[in-house]
């Protein structure tokens, strides 16, 4: 009875930060882009507080196997998470960093192909397309069944690949930075970046609009790997300078 007190306080505590840090990051883009695109977000007050109410449901979803993971590491060693930073090469960071991303972005790739599954679009992810067009509000705006899918990723992958905390905090930093950006309706990034070589292989806002405006096309969330080689990039958007709106 303890443990399992000790794990739904920890799971508790986890929902807390998942849902600080949305409200926290989504806010903070959402000022900027009142800043920078005034008049972007016009007359969507409706759906940013349905993109919120979403968002926080699915805050209390990730903080559960967030949570179980955060309390096996700290009690029972269950985790490949580490502190010692000599226990690996140095060389292993920028490793089992890219690990995470690409192996996250393909769960999400495919994952992500099934809820536009005519039944499973309807059933969940339509939820995330009613943001048209996305806001800054909208990068957690899931239903609870599409919730699962994307809370279960980083806490699985932690009992298996070790990683040091520090990177792991990267990974999580980049998870959020990316999807919140990616869904703001401008692009953050500069054209030379968007169009250049990290462009070709990296997804922005550019390209993750197009999505959301055809449904059929750029599925991914990190890298362009997985849409290049199945035939499902359809490139970027035409938003790619940041600025006030023309």
């Amino acid at each position: 009875m303890d443990m399992l007190f000790a794990i739904i306080v920890s799971a508790l505590a986890m929902t807390l930060i998942v849902g600080v840090r949305y409200l926290l990051t989504s806010g903070g883009f959402a000022w900027l882009t009142r800043l920078i695109r005034p008049g972007l977000y016009e007359g969507l007050w409706p759906q940013i507080d349905r993109e919120i109410r979403w968002s926080l449901y699915s805050a209390a979803i990730y903080g559960i196997p967030a949570g179980i993971a955060a309390w096996g590491w700290q009690n029972l060693g269950w985790t490949r998470i580490y502190t010692d930073i000599s226990a690996y090469p140095l060389w292993y960071l920028p490793l089992s960093l890219f690990t995470y991303l690409f192996l996250h972005d393909s769960w999400f790739y495919w994952t992500h192909r099934w809820m536009h599954i005519p039944k499973w679009f309807r059933i969940a992810h339509t939820v995330h397309h009613e943001s048209r067009p996305p806001t800054a509000w909208a990068a957690m705006s899931f239903h609870p069944v599409e919730a699962i899918t994307g809370a279960i990723v980083i806490p699985l992958l932690v009992f298996f690949i070790p990683i040091h905390i520090a990177v792991l905090g990267l990974v999580l930093f980049i998870m959020t930075f990316m999807g919140v950006t990616n869904h703001m309706g401008w692009e953050i990034f500069p054209r030379f970046l968007v169009h250049g070589v990290l462009g070709k292989g990296l997804i922005t806002a550019s390209h993750h609009q197009r999505h959301h405006e055809q449904y059929n096309c750029n599925y991914g969330l990190y890298f362009r790997f997985w849409d290049r080689l199945c035939g499902t990039d359809e490139g970027v958007g035409s938003f790619t300078e940041p600025g006030p709106q023309k």
